[in-house]
């Protein structure tokens, strides 16, 4: 691969305006608007499942309104990426804002479980909106090593903010189930930050057909096709601490809710510092640092399937998620580099499609090869060493390019 596809284009915004921290730091508070919307509703789902009752449809409704937003986001990504390209980043954002809001706060009145499922599957793609927006206005605003500073930055708040939401999920719910709901009109005033400061980004003239012709530049698929099928497997790799941490605790003993929070906390907290060094280091190019991520997280894995104690789990959870906070941001510079102003939208969102779709297939995936090994820990194995292996691979197979380019 040449070194310029490894680094992030030129950037796209209006020679006039310069984007600082303002709009850097008001993109990464609206990128964790989807995070709420996977953690939130973690720790009422037992209320609701008492509310609704142990019926064959409510318990499988109750638990499927978690998941189905980050269904949507993988299906509608793609979709959002081509209106933003075409139509532009601003005022889908917006629209994403308030949509997220409606179906956001619609199940603290509705009394179906079927209409809240739906009312969560509008939130999904008011997220996907919202994500491929954000993440192409932060390739549209900032350039070079300063634009992997505000990516890598994305994961960090996402990694805080989901300890954050899962708390005050948590602290709501002790009062009703439906009182976390109301944390989703948030997005109202991030939609009112957004129309003041936030602007569409002019296209720039080598990337600009003739004015009255809005036929899109071909993105270049084949490119983009690895980048996103490793994106594939990556959102297996990070959501497979998260999703199995508190099973595998519980299964070396620890059933105290607070006790298997704190630890996810902690791996949290490694997420974000992986995230944040990459920032640091992005500079030493997709093909060292991607690598290192996946390596890192195979062996963090396969610790935590092996570790006879509750200490050796900790600290391979704490490797794994330092290496998927490094993998995120590394994965997504790796999509979007080389992509002009008219593409970067359709980028963003295959590269979002695919990276949810692997966080939806993660618990689908775990629970066939526990089946197939019967139990937990070879699961887990299994997918330790397929990252490992997939480190090697991109090593060998990104060195290669790099040296030939």
């Amino acid at each position: 691969m040449p070194d310029h596809l490894l680094t992030p284009a030129s950037p796209a915004t209006d020679a006039q305006r310069s984007a600082g921290r303002p709009q850097g730091f008001l993109l990464m508070f609206m990128s964790c608007l989807p995070i709420l919307g996977a953690v939130l509703l973690a720790p009422v789902l037992p209320s609701m499942q008492d509310h609704f009752g142990e019926d064959g449809a409510a318990k499988a409704l109750v638990p499927l309104s978690l998941t189905v937003p980050a269904l949507m986001i993988a299906l509608i990504a793609p979709f959002a990426g081509a209106i933003v390209d075409r139509f532009g980043r601003k005022q889908l954002l917006i629209a994403g804002l308030l949509v997220y809001a409606l179906f956001g706060t619609a199940p603290i009145w509705l009394d179906g479980l079927p209409a809240i499922v739906l009312t969560r599957a509008g939130v999904g793609v008011a997220e996907a909106a919202i994500m491929t927006c954000c993440t192409t206005l932060i390739a549209d605003y900032f350039a070079g090593a300063e634009r992997d500073r505000w990516l890598g930055l994305q994961t960090v708040f996402a990694s805080i903010s989901a300890t954050l939401f899962f708390a005050l999920g948590g602290a709501l719910g002790a009062q009703s189930w439906r009182a976390p709901f109301w944390l989703y009109a948030s997005s109202l005033v991030f939609a009112a930050l957004a129309a003041t400061l936030l602007w569409e980004p002019r296209r720039p003239v080598a990337d600009s057909p003739a004015a009255d012709d809005r036929t899109l530049a071909p993105l270049p698929v084949r490119r983009l096709l690895a980048p996103c099928l490793v994106t594939l497997f990556g959102g297996v790799v990070f959501y497979t601490p998260i999703v199995q941490l508190p099973y595998v605790l519980d299964d070396a003993g620890v059933t105290a809710v607070p006790a298997i929070g704190g630890i996810a906390a902690v791996a949290s907290a490694a997420t974000a510092a992986g995230a944040f060094t990459f920032g640091r280091v992005s500079r030493r190019g997709t093909a060292r640092l991607l690598p290192v991520a996946f390596a890192l997280a195979g062996v963090g894995l396969l610790v935590v399937a092996v570790a006879p104690n509750v200490p050796l789990i900790v600290v391979g959870a704490v490797i794994a998620s330092a290496g998927t906070g490094l993998m995120l941001p590394t994965l997504l510079v790796w999509a979007l580099s080389g992509l002009t102003y008219e593409q970067r939208g359709r980028g963003t969102g295959l590269w979002t499609a695919a990276l949810f779709f692997g966080e939806f297939l993660c618990p689908l995936l775990v629970l066939a090869l526990t089946a197939a090994f019967g139990e937990l820990s070879g699961a887990i194995a299994v997918v330790a060493v397929a990252s490992i292996v997939l480190a090697a691979g991109s090593r060998l197979v990104l060195g290669r390019a790099t040296a030939t380019a």
